[in-house]
């Protein structure tokens, strides 16, 4: 199969909303790093990915301290050090 690449139109200055409004300070030919799309609705911010919340994987969790009578069995096996 044939692998299709996605073709983005190059931005420009004149698309940016900022020098449309005469809010840009920059004096460059090429977009910079805050260029944003003028847009009718006006400024935007950019889309961002959606949080998605994976599914629980494990119910019980991998290490636990032990209980109170499980430690008090443990040391009550122990010798004390003189």
């Amino acid at each position: 199969m044939q692998q299709r690449k996605k073709v983005q139109a190059k931005v420009s200055c004149e698309e940016c909303f900022f020098r449309k409004n005469l809010l840009c300070a920059l004096s460059c030919d090429e977009p910079c790093s805050t260029f944003r799309p003028d847009h009718p609705d006006g400024l935007r911010p950019p889309t961002q990915l959606r949080f998605v919340f994976r599914q629980e994987r494990r119910r019980q969790a991998a290490w636990a301290f032990p209980s109170a009578m499980e430690q008090a069995a443990l040391h009550a096996q122990t010798p004390i050090p003189a």
